[in-house]
């Protein structure tokens, strides 16, 4: 059976969509195909609201890595979260992990604040200072009732 000009042409265009979709799919959900992604490090928050595998990790506004797990802690209700951190990017023992929030309609991202000490960490260590996502709602509540939850009732 000989396949007509137009059909192969036809073929070539949609299997040269579906290759550009494939590759934005990749690069729109992080996702690495190598092996070579870095070292996790491990951190403990109170709150990781809209943290997922696959986050962005960033560090001066780069990404330096992802998200590769989230979990619970069942003993102290924390959320335990694992990230890979690219090669070649060592970071500071004292450095603080914070998740953040891009706007108010913008997506949440991990970020990195480096700090000044001159050891580093190392693949599979914790880090010390984490700060927790804050709710948009409850920033939304204490700005329009003007209650703060760190204010003690009167006597």
């Amino acid at each position: 059976m000989a396949y007509r000009a137009w059909e192969v042409a036809l073929g070539a265009v949609v299997m040269a969509a579906a290759v550009v979709f494939v590759v934005f799919a990749l690069r729109a959900t992080g996702t690495v195909l190598s092996d070579a992604q870095g070292y996790d490090l491990h951190a403990s928050f109170r709150s990781a609201e809209g943290v997922r595998p696959g986050t962005e990790v960033r560090l001066a506004g780069v990404k330096i890595g992802t998200v590769t797990n989230l979990s619970l802690n069942p003993q102290d209700f924390r959320a335990q979260l694992t990230i890979a951190v690219n090669r070649g990017i060592e970071l500071p023992s004292d450095s603080t992990i914070q998740v953040a929030s891009e706007g108010i309609l913008g997506g949440t991202f991990v970020e990195i604040l480096p700090g000044g000490d001159l050891e580093n960490l190392q693949p599979g260590d914790t880090f010390q200072d984490t700060q927790s996502a804050v709710s948009l709602i409850t920033l939304l509540l204490r700005a329009f009732t003007g209650s703060d939850s760190s204010e003690e009732p009167a006597p």
